[in-house]
């Protein structure tokens, strides 16, 4: 694979380079020109305005070093450090899964629920005394518990109803990228340690208004997951054809929720007649499924509904 030499490289040499050196590493081409942009710090219209540019033996080093280990299965991400998500950018390591845009849906629904909820949408004529409640199982580098506080912080601001975030992960180093990230973004989130709900209170109070979970869910025999080679694959498969994880969140969701409350998962583009009886038969009603921007089913909700002193 031709790579740059380390001498009297140019950004227009590598621009050229580009589309050849991403076919043969097998990723999209604009990972190498925002490597390139990350090496030599510069913004993207630096691509555009001055190619000519002549990158330093250090640069070039470290650029061809960072394209070796892309050849090795390590994506951008992890070489740059952060991936934007929703309306923020994350930082996120080897402990951590690298957040899809596909995950962006789960956000969306979410948000979208809240919003025409009556939950939500209750006429406030004081302030709530009480903050609205939202739980996320394995939050990784917290992109979805922290995109939704920050959405959410900013949205009730004039309905004057608060929200308090909890997201759990088994993963201490995970639990250290998350709270990094929500301090960097001046979120509250409260992170627990725990395997799913374990370390949770099975009390009645204080329950949850909405529960949203990316749990892994792809089959452990899955061909694909051999190509995976530098995200934890314990955070992307799952027994029983990758569903395991998923019933347990939705089996143990009614202890959890108040009457009413919403459970979101995401899970794979085949799993959406499956996940929906899973709901059906753990007393949710209104369920859907939402497809993502591939028109692949991504995420189901369903609302709770069985009455608590019946469970």
């Amino acid at each position: 694979m031709p790579t740059p030499k380390a001498v009297d490289v140019t950004v227009w040499q590598i621009k050229q380079q580009a589309m050849q050196m991403a076919e043969e590493l097998s990723v999209p081409p604009f990972w190498i020109t925002d490597w390139l942009l990350y090496v030599i710090d510069k913004p993207a219209l630096f691509l555009i305005t001055d190619d000519s540019y002549q990158l330093s033996d250090v640069e070039a080093e470290r650029f061809n070093a960072g394209v070796t280990k892309m050849q090795q299965g390590i994506p951008l991400a992890y070489l740059t450090g952060t991936q934007a998500f929703w309306s923020l950018d994350f930082t996120v390591n080897e402990h951590t899964l690298i957040p899809r845009p596909d995950t962006e849906v789960l956000v969306e629904t979410v948000l979208e629920w809240i919003k025409n909820h009556p939950l939500s949408t209750t006429p406030m004529l004081k302030p709530m005394l009480k903050p609205m409640r939202l739980l996320d199982l394995g939050t990784g580098s917290g992109c979805i518990a922290i995109s939704l506080a920050h959405e959410l912080k900013l949205a009730n601001k004039l309905k004057q109803v608060s929200w308090q975030v909890v997201a759990v992960d088994f993963s201490l180093e995970a639990l250290k990228v998350a709270q990094h990230n929500a301090v960097s973004h001046a979120v509250d989130v409260e992170f627990v340690h725990s395997s799913w709900y374990d370390e949770l209170p099975a009390s009645d109070e204080p329950l949850f208004d909405v529960i949203v979970s990316n749990p892994p869910y792809i089959d452990e025999s899955d061909e694909h997951l051999v190509h995976l080679v530098a995200e934890p694959i314990s955070a992307l498969s799952a027994p029983n054809y990758g569903l395991a994880d998923i019933e347990h969140i939705v089996h143990h969701a009614p202890q959890y929720l108040k009457v009413g409350g919403l459970l979101a998962i995401e899970h794979g583009y085949d799993q959406g007649l499956a996940v929906r009886q899973l709901f059906s038969d753990n007393h949710f009603n209104n369920i859907r499924t939402i497809k993502d921007f591939g028109n692949n089913d991504r995420v189901t909700l369903g609302e709770f509904t069985k009455n608590k002193l019946q469970y």
